[in-house]
This record gives structure tokens, sequence and C-alpha cells, in this order.
């Protein structure tokens, strides 16, 4: 049915795919990749960035993002100091905080208070 070059073409695709999957990976088709509604932030820490439980570093881990991930966020806090920069961002999708140290934002984020 298909020729030897279509079958080795065809396992090595299947083969990708599933090792971006295993991976936690993206597959990047033809279409651009969606960003979250604004405002989302971008993870730029190379190690990626841990999400906790509440604003510091002394507080339980709940996941991470990975570098270059973007995520949704909901609100800001001023709370613990990371490297020059005590800002903290809520994730809109869960109940987890990142450091801003670590996160660009795209787009106004609202102090938690204000919203």
């Amino acid at each position: 049915m298909f020729g030897t070059k279509t079958r080795r073409t065809a396992a090595r695709t299947a083969g990708a795919l599933l090792t971006a999957a295993l991976l936690g990976g993206t597959v990047l088709t033809g279409t651009a990749q969606a960003h979250p509604a604004l405002p989302y932030g971008t993870v730029t820490a190379p190690s990626g960035v841990y999400e906790r439980q509440y604003p510091s570093t002394d507080s339980h881990i709940l996941g991470g993002l990975a570098y270059r991930a973007q995520v949704g966020l909901k609100c800001k806090v001023r709370a613990q100091n990371i490297d020059g920069n005590p800002v903290w961002y809520l994730l809109r999708d869960r109940q987890a905080w990142v450091a801003a140290r670590y996160v660009a934002n795209t787009g106004s984020v609202p102090y938690c208070n204000q919203v």
C-alpha cells in the first residue's frame, strides 16, 4: 500500500509526536499558536518558574511552568522581593502564584485588591 520511504517518514513523524507528548512539549503546526487573553505572562527564566500556593518562596510548590510558557494572569500583589522585584502574579485559571521576576507580562495586570 505505502512504499518503504513513506512508512519510514510516517514512523519518524509519529515518533516525534509521541516524544513531544511524553516530554510535555507542544508540536508546532503550520498555524500560529494563539496567545492567552490579555493580560498574560511569558516565562523568561531558562529553568522555568515554580507555581506557589502563596506569593513567597517559603510557600508550597504546586507545579511549574517551562521556559517561554505563556499563562493568563489575573492580578498582582507586592510580596516577597525576588532579585529586586517584589511583584507576584496570581494565575487566571488556578489558585497559584508566580514571581514576576521570572515572568514578562503582556497587557496591564491590575492589583488584586482591584479585581
